[in-house]
């Protein structure tokens, strides 16, 4: 196939002519054959008093008798001046009793009488086809009156207004002519309807045209943006519209996606990059401890060989630390660790949480105190929930001056538990918050104790996971920084 024809413009354009083709035939045919009824009703209409008037003009009825050499003449009048008619003589029960066509053509001996009567009732009644005596299926147009018969009875002069002479001349030349007027009509309607179409067509696909080109055009690098960034229509006029919506929409999603597949490659070289640094120190000073124990190891005090391996099995935890919280948000993030929720009352697992930390915040010379609590129960993890305290508590502690105070407190939000975590610390640098849930960042300033900055991000997705949200601020009652965590309550 062409490629021409392979566009919707084309193919629509083969189809409207097949169907104007197919529509102007049946136009055709069916004018032709209403023109015939028609002709056929204009005739009858117009000779409606042609039998009545043969039989006044040429005096057929005589002192109440039918005057047969009358009507002798008549037949041959008419069948020199008018062989477009023929006359028929019928009795009462539509017998044929004489007639002006050629005998050898007659085929009826009778004519029925229903639409004679039909006619005679209702002279308005057009068109009333009777019976063709030269036919015996034929039906044509007719002109009746009453005559009286010889032996006293009715008959009727009964006037076919179109006879075989005037059919056979029809064929000839009237046939001729409508099939003549009925090809140039069809031939204009074709032309006028398939340019008219074409031009409809033209600015249906023209819309069509154009966002295929789009699509053709659609790339991952700048059309994304482009469309990302178009607002969508609201109220599309038609399907083509809408589909140019959908279209729009969809390559936002896309840009959107590709966007955030960039931004995440981004975070996973960064996060190459941090771990292979974090886990470099570590290593580097478990080694250089080591090798410097084993080369002056008879140089060195019994003090100062126990130092050297205290800073190495130090080194040894924080490289433990931090594998786990690697493991630990690499399982979160693919979502392989989901939720067990149960009921929990809150106030009874901070208690227990903060009894685990006493000694951490005594080492730190901090005072972990329980403010305001409410008796709230909510459908959590406990595991997760723990592990989320834990890790405010442990940070709230290590940012925290000696000599002062972390305040935790649980009340009830709406539809929510909240749960804070206050400390006294230099609080959180405004440039520093929206980032501060990310891994591996560490805010400025921060103290880092042996942590690689996944505290925080492994809480924002525990909290995450379990339909929770988690938010921080300056706002603390000890002024420091203050951590809330919301979640549902049962």
């Amino acid at each position: 196939m062409p490629a021409l024809f392979r566009t919707l413009y084309a193919r629509l354009a083969v189809g409207l002519f097949l169907l104007l083709l197919i529509v102007g035939g049946l136009f055709t045919f069916l004018s032709l054959y209403s023109v015939r009824d028609y002709t056929a009703a204009v005739n009858q209409e117009l000779n409606r008093d042609i039998a009545s008037n043969l039989v006044l003009d040429r005096n057929l009825v005589t002192d109440g008798q039918l005057n047969q050499a009358e009507l002798k003449k008549l037949f041959d009048l008419y069948m020199t001046i008018h062989p477009g008619i023929e006359i028929y003589l019928l009795d009462s029960d539509g017998e044929i009793l004489s007639y002006s066509a050629d005998p050898a053509r007659i085929k009826r001996n009778r004519v029925s009488l229903e639409p004679i009567g039909a006619l005679l009732e209702n002279p308005g009644a057009f068109p009333v086809p009777g019976d063709d005596p030269r036919s015996h299926d034929r039906r044509k147009v007719f002109s009746v009156t009453t005559v009286p018969l010889e032996s006293g009875a009715t008959g009727y002069l009964y006037v076919v207004l179109r006879g075989e002479e005037y059919d056979l001349v029809e064929s000839m030349v009237h046939g001729n002519q409508l099939l003549k007027m009925g090809a140039g009509a069809l031939a204009i309607s074709l032309v006028v309807g398939l340019m008219a179409g074409l031009v409809f067509f033209h600015l249906l696909t023209r819309r069509l045209s154009r966002l295929t080109g789009r699509v053709e055009a659609f790339d991952l690098s700048g059309e994304t943006r482009a469309l990302a960034h178009r607002p969508a229509l609201n109220a599309p006029g038609d399907d083509i519209d809408y589909l140019a919506a959908r279209f729009e929409q969809m390559a936002g999603r896309i840009g959107a996606q590709v966007d955030l597949l960039k931004e995440k490659d981004h975070q996973r070289r960064q996060l190459v990059a941090q771990v292979s640094h974090d886990l470099r120190t570590p290593l580097a000073s478990i080694q250089g401890y080591l090798e410097a124990l084993k080369m002056k190891q008879a140089q060195l005090s019994p003090d100062e060989q126990a130092r050297f391996l205290d800073v190495a099995l130090a080194e040894t935890w924080r490289l433990g630390r931090l594998v786990d919280e690697l493991f630990e948000l690499a399982a979160l993030e693919a979502k392989e660790k989901q939720p067990s929720p149960e009921p929990l009352v809150l106030a009874e697992l901070l208690h227990d949480v903060v009894q685990k930390h006493q000694p951490e915040a005594e080492r730190a010379s901090v005072r972990l105190r329980i403010g305001h609590v409410e008796g709230v129960r909510v459908m959590a993890d406990i595991a997760m929930t723990e592990r989320i305290l834990d890790n405010l508590i442990s940070n709230a502690i290590v940012h925290s001056p000696a000599d002062s105070e972390v305040i935790l407190e649980v009340a009830r939000d709406d539809s929510v538990a909240l749960v804070s975590v206050s400390d006294a610390g230099t609080g959180i640098d405004s440039r520093d918050i929206n980032r501060l849930f990310e891994p591996f960042y560490q805010g400025t300033g921060a103290k880092s104790a042996g942590h690689a900055g996944l505290g925080l991000a492994i809480t924002h997705r525990l909290v995450t996971l379990q339909g929770g949200q988690i938010d921080v601020s300056n706002e603390g009652p000890a002024g420091g920084a203050q951590f809330r965590v919301r979640l549902p309550v049962v």
